[in-house]
């Protein structure tokens, strides 16, 4: 049968992570710094050249 005591807390839940974990990791870094980077060439392109 299964134990329905009260007699221990349920362990406490972990915290949700949010944005902040998700930029923190290093493909996701490296994504966003080559889409920034052919945004940026294509502005100076944009600019300077035509």
């Amino acid at each position: 049968m299964l134990d329905t005591s009260r007699g221990q807390s349920p362990a406490p839940t972990r915290e949700p992570r949010g944005c902040l974990f998700a930029l923190s990791q290093p493909p996701l870094m490296i994504f966003l710094a080559v889409i920034g980077v052919l945004l940026l060439l294509a502005a100076l392109h944009d600019l300077f050249l035509l």
